[in-house]
């Protein structure tokens, strides 16, 4: 699939995901079933299949692991410096963790399995297990900081044990070391869903973003775009490179935190007091523009 193609679809099947929202097809309860099709099915399928039938060392090494905080980290720290001087609590919590907090399941993963192949596929499910792990705990953490909103913090956490891609990327990397191993109608079966991945992530994106009103504070809104779409990537490409990654790791990454923000912010930012009217707008904007930005940075990383 080339860059134009490829652009084509991710908007194309946002935009149906946005349109049969609107126009009550895909209402509330038919979103929460496609996104738990898409969380307990779909993505466990694609993150076992990119997984069980690779040498362990090609896609988890300590360079890998260490970029990844890394990454995470500069960026939510800058982030918080960029956002500092937003006199609104709510509006400056939303605006942190959206320039960091990366869609890296429903768009990241399946765009890099479409994209790059399958041998990026596996290191980009190390990523999203091993990023969910960094994300959930720093997101919460930030909006606890800047909202003083504590409620939710504990169960958060919790939650994270029995994440269904963690499951699967436990289990897909302890197939991978061991010397049983899946073949014919099962494995076919695991690799036709997992192609499915990114058709229904896309449209699971469209049918959550609310839109209330698209009005924001456009130095707010510019910035954490910026942030998100082409200064995390950099971060990314600077660091792996600085720590000599291999290149599908470097590739891998680059593209993986150039994803937009999640959708699973609007959920945090509207529970834990901040301004969720702007995370949507955030969540909206960043979703379409990455259709973009990650056609170039897929075609610009060597």
């Amino acid at each position: 699939m080339d860059v134009l193609t490829r652009l084509a679809v991710m908007i194309g099947l946002l935009t149906v995901g946005v349109g049969l929202r609107r126009v009550g097809v895909l209402d509330a309860t038919r979103v929460e079933w496609l996104n738990s099709v898409a969380f307990y099915v779909v993505l466990p399928a694609l993150v076992f299949n990119s997984t069980y039938d690779k040498p362990l060392s090609e896609i988890v090494t300590p360079t890998l692991l260490v970029g990844l905080v890394g990454v995470l980290g500069i960026t939510a720290g800058v982030g918080w410096l960029v956002h500092r001087r937003i006199a609104d609590d709510g509006a400056r919590a939303a605006a942190t963790v959206q320039s960091y907090h990366t869609n890296l399941g429903y768009i990241g993963l399946p765009v890099v399995a479409s994209a790059l192949g399958e041998r990026a596929a596996g290191i980009g499910s190390v990523i999203l297990g091993m990023g969910a792990l960094v994300q959930i705990p720093l997101t919460v953490s930030i909006l606890v900081a800047v909202t003083g909103n504590s409620r939710n913090f504990r169960s958060e956490v919790r939650r994270l044990a029995t994440n269904p891609v963690l499951v699967a990327l436990l289990v897909g990397l302890a197939v991978s070391r061991s010397p049983a191993t899946v073949t014919g109608i099962p494995a076919d079966a695991i690799a036709l869903v997992a192609e499915a991945a990114l058709p229904v992530a896309l449209l699971c994106v469209g049918g959550s973003i609310q839109l209330q009103s698209m009005e924001a504070d456009r130095s707010i809104v510019g910035s954490v775009l910026a942030m998100k779409l082409l200064v995390m990537p950099v971060v990314a490409w600077v660091v792996y490179a600085a720590l000599g990654a291999d290149l599908w790791t470097l590739r891998t990454a680059v593209v993986m935190f150039g994803a937009p923000a999640a959708v699973s912010t609007f959920v945090y930012v509207t529970e834990m007091g901040g301004d969720r009217r702007l995370a949507s707008i955030l969540v909206f904007l960043s979703t379409v523009a990455s259709a973009f930005t990650l056609s170039a940075w897929i075609a610009v990383v060597p």
